[in-house]
């Protein structure tokens, strides 16, 4: 779908870019400006990951409001559109309840798209994966009755199966935030690929600009040994974020996870445990059926 301008998206009242000011945007009735959002991704690495309908929307948008994850970005960004580009991070506070921020971050956005400004919440990796703010946006965007719409990026999980060389189609894949796999009764089959992402917040539900609480690590071990053994391989994975920089990769037995310095951005990777088991039961109805 072309990003370029139609008679049908109306521009912000006012000559120019006299719309772009985002912040202590005013609510205007609807039939006098037609606001509109679009969320995209900006992938891990900006550079090469960035999609030319991405581009194209961040080129034309009126408020293009950003949650990066490292300065080249960011500058990448502001270049693009610089009288519109405005960062979300300012809600970030050390030490303040992240859902609080994800909420700033939404009310900030809508803002934008009821003042009747072409909107483009702009988020690293996939807009849609661990992204609250992205698809709540939408979501009331689209309840208050403007367009709303997000676009694909690519996200951490698409780098870790380059960069780790696996296929989720091989022995299937399982994927959980780690908290909620801590904290639920989840079954996982250990024959099956596990992928554990924000390994690094693990039962942390404050922002951390600098140190990371791992206290709860040993019990994330706890649980995985009632699926794999102690000394089975695991691996620690980051994406890189920088050209000419590499991914970080580290191979560890499980039961070093909770000794190994962790940050924010690393996945935990498990690879199968054990080989799949057919079921011949099903083997037969199949046979029997296909001939």
């Amino acid at each position: 779908m072309s990003a370029q301008k139609s008679s049908s998206e109306n521009r912000p009242i006012g000559s120019g870019k006299e719309g772009s000011k985002s912040e202590g945007a005013d609510r205007i009735p609807h039939e006098t400006k037609r606001g509109s959002l679009v969320v995209i991704g900006t992938g891990i690495r900006i550079v090469g990951q960035l999609t030319l309908e991405a581009i194209a929307w961040m080129q034309i948008a009126d408020s293009l409001l950003y949650v990066v994850a490292d300065p080249v970005a960011e500058a990448v960004i502001k270049h693009l559109n610089p009288t519109g580009a405005d960062s979300l991070a300012r809600y970030y506070e050390e030490g303040k309840l992240r859902i609080h921020t994800y909420n700033a971050m939404v009310e900030h956005i809508l803002r934008c798209v009821r003042a009747g400004n072409k909107t483009v919440a702009a988020f690293y990796g996939h807009p849609g994966v661990f992204a609250y703010p992205s698809h709540e946006s939408i979501r009331r965007a689209k309840s208050e009755g403007f367009p709303a719409r997000m676009l694909p990026g690519i996200s951490s999980e698409d780098c870790l199966f380059a960069d780790l060389g696996v296929d989720p189609a091989t022995w299937g894949c399982q994927s959980y935030e780690a908290t909620d796999f801590l904290l639920s009764s989840s079954l996982i089959d250990p024959s099956s690929q596990l992928i554990l992402w924000q390994v690094g917040l693990l039962a942390e539900l404050t922002h951390k600009s600098q140190q990371f609480d791992t206290r709860a690590m040993p019990l994330l071990v706890q649980k995985l040994t009632q699926f794999y053994p102690l000394s089975h391989p695991v691996t620690l994975y980051q994406a890189a974020m920088l050209p000419g920089t590499d991914p970080l990769i580290v191979q560890i037995p499980l039961y070093s996870l909770a000794e190994i310095p962790i940050t924010a951005g690393m996945t935990l990777y498990i690879p199968p445990a054990w080989a799949r088991v057919p079921d011949p039961a099903m083997l037969q109805l199949v046979s029997l059926i296909m001939g």
